[in-house]
This record gives C-alpha cells, structure tokens and sequence, in this order.
C-alpha cells in the first residue's frame, strides 16, 4: 500500500511535528564531528518552511541514554549547527513533553524548535501510548524523516501515528523507493555485495536476497564461515562455529535454485590485526595461526567482473577492515569501480557508508542509505514499523 508523503498534504499555516535522525557523532568537547545525518533532511525541512508551515518542531534521538538525562547526548549541538546550516534561529527546548514544553513551543518567535532528547524518557522506547500522545498534541501534522530508527516501533516513530495524519518525509520517501524497487523490481542483473563481520548479522538477508537476486558475493568477516563450510582451511580469520551448518545450507540451497554465490579466491593475512602488521597474499587456503583482513587482488578482479555488467546492486558490509588503511584495498577499489558504472547502485548504510564517505564517493552513488539497522531488516524483507504506520494514500 502506497504511502502519503509531504507533497500529498497541505501544510500552510500549520503546525509540523517533524521526527527525524539526528544522532550525530560528538567528540568529547561535544563538537559534531560529522553532520551527514542532519544535512540529508535539509530538503525536508525547507519544502515545509517553503509551504508556509506556521512552525516546524523537530524531535530526535541521540545516543543511548536509558531514560535518564546524560549531558553528553543532548541535542543543543544540533541547534546550533542546524542554525548554522539553515541561516535562522532554532529554539530549542530543554525536553520534549510536559506543559512548559508545550507552551515554549507555543510561544516560540522561531520557525523552528527543536526539542531535547527524546531517549531522555524511557517510554520513548516502550513505545507508551500516553507518552505518544503528549508529543502529537504539539502539532498537527506529523513527518517522519528518521528511516535510521524506522525499524523501531517507539512513540515518535510508530505510536504518535495513532494521533495525527502521519507523512514521509523526503529522505524516508527515498530510502522506500530505493530499497524497495530494488526488492520489488530491479534492474537485471542484480548483484548483491554481503561482507562486514558476522554471518548472523546478514542470514535473512541471504536468505531473502537469494530468490530475488542474480548473484550475491560474499567477502569480509563472514566469508570465512562460508570458505571454512566448503572445507577450506581458514587459520585463525572470523569464524562463527554455529553458523557453519547454516553456511552450508545456504551454499545448497543456491545451487538448489540456481544462483550463484562467489566467495574470495585469495586473502591479505596477517599474525595479528595490527596497522603495522607485515601482510601476505594466500590463495582461499588459509595457513594455520594466519588471520584473513582483506580479499586479494584476484578477487578483486572476480568481483568487478560479476559487477560490470549489473543494473542493480545493494552492498551491505565492507569487504575487509577497511577502517585501517592497509587492509582496506579491497573495499575501496570496489567503491571505486561502482563508482563509475552506470547502474543503480545502493549503498546499505552503516559500516559501507562510512566506507563509501572515506573513499569520497557518496556523490557517485544512487542512493547511500542513512540507517544501517533498518536497512538491513527492510533487506531482509521484513515490514518497518516506522513506515507501516504511515496514513495510506
């Protein structure tokens, strides 16, 4: 069923409670660090101002703050840079419900109030049904922006729905349209990218991914439990032990529908995971007290030849420990070689986000997801409360 999203709602003179995704990175001086999560809802934020919404109030997450207050995840640096970003004043509250809030917000000379952590009250998370309705009395029209938190049935993502005529911002409306076309009907041939660390993380997406797609490629972490399930020799890499069974079926299961899962050829190994560790290249035998950081450049070379040809392709999980520059070739020349394929080419949050942002090529690709979580779980097939709960068109 289609969703109502902001163009299908008139928001002139109104008042927008807007539920978006600021969890932002903070330093110890409480200093942003990296403000991608608040510039992706920009667009949203002034198509409402735009249509002459009589106030915006913006409400967040930060952290995790088990329902107390904890200085170190305020949102304040959120106003600010918000401020900065948008050239006016933000009013922020120094809590989300209650009386006082109600009638600051009321009062406001600002366009935009933010209010403070919503993690703050532990009936955020419990999804409390009275706490959702407090916050839907500050406005009239609700817009959840937030697809990093849309897997989560909380008070201001599922329960507030109850009370108000409920939209898809921008930044959600894209991420449906993204993911699910790719789910419902992609562009062939699909290839899926699976990597990171545990097989566990990524088993329905497998599973899910398998009967939709053309060919999944496995590295990382986790391509060790599969490579240790044909009988491979993997030394002392990642190995979840009782996934190993799992990995099997799993491999059978693709030959069984006829479907192919291409696994690394050759490995970066090192004694210990270290920067200044001396690396050497194995074939997809690992030598015994050996640890796998990266897929070699054999791989490498299979895995662009899978990809060339794709029209569609998801990638969730990084391909080694990017993180560290010496193990991150792999990861990175196939950032770089989707980079400049023409091909719808989406990018599953989390970890391969931050690799994709290392490596300059945000721009470059179709769509990067801005919730790992949910994007795996929406891979997975599985129905996102955050947007189930959305008025249908």
């Amino acid at each position: 069923m289609a969703k109502m999203t902001l163009r299908d709602v008139d928001l002139k003179n109104k008042i927008v409670l807007m539920r978006a995704d600021f969890n932002v990175p903070l330093d110890d001086k409480l200093n942003i660090t990296d403000d991608t999560r608040i510039k992706e809802t920009l667009p949203t934020i002034r198509y409402i101002l735009d249509k002459g919404a009589k106030r915006l109030i913006l409400m967040s997450h930060l952290g995790r703050p088990d329902g107390k207050r904890v200085d170190k995840y305020s949102l304040k640096p959120v106003a600010q840079r918000l401020k900065g970003l948008l050239g006016e004043n933000v009013k922020f509250l120094d809590d989300c419900v209650g009386q006082k809030v109600k009638k600051s917000a009321a009062q406001a000379k600002e366009r935009i109030v933010l209010l403070e952590n919503l993690r703050y009250h532990s009936e955020e998370e419990a999804n409390d049904s009275v706490f959702a309705k407090e916050l839907s009395s500050l406005g009239e029209i609700f817009v959840n922006d937030a697809f990093g938190t849309a897997h989560r049935a909380h008070a201001s993502t599922a329960g507030i729905t109850k009370y108000l005529k409920s939209v898809a911002g921008f930044l959600l409306e894209k991420e449906i349209k993204y993911l699910g076309d790719a789910l419902q009907d992609p562009q062939r041939p699909f290839v899926a990218i699976l990597g990171g660390a545990k097989v566990s993380d990524k088993i329905a997406v497998i599973d899910n991914l398998l009967v939709k797609c053309d060919a999944i490629l496995i590295g990382g972490g986790m391509s060790y439990t599969f490579l240790k399930a044909q009988g491979k020799n993997i030394g002392n890499s990642k190995l979840e032990k009782d996934k190993l069974e799992l990995a099997k079926s799993i491999l059978d299961k693709a030959k069984a529908v006829n479907k192919e899962i291409v696994l690394p050829v050759d490995n970066i190994v090192v004694d210990k995971i270290d920067a200044d560790s001396k690396s050497e290249l194995v074939g997809d035998n690992i030598p015994d007290g050996k640890i796998a950081v990266d897929i070699g450049p054999e791989t490498i070379a299979l895995f662009k030849d899978k990809l060339k040809n794709a029209r569609t392709i998801v990638w969730n999980g990084p391909l080694g420990i990017f993180e560290m520059d010496a193990f991150s070739k792999g990861t990175k020349e196939i950032v770089e070689f989707i980079a400049h394929l023409k091909t719808t080419s989406i990018i599953g949050g989390g970890d391969t986000a931050a690799a994709v942002s290392k490596f300059g090529m945000q721009s470059k690709m179709s769509h990067v997801s801005t919730g790992g979580g949910a994007s795996l779980e929406f891979l997975e097939g599985k129905v996102l409360p955050g947007i189930a709960s959305l008025t249908d068109k």
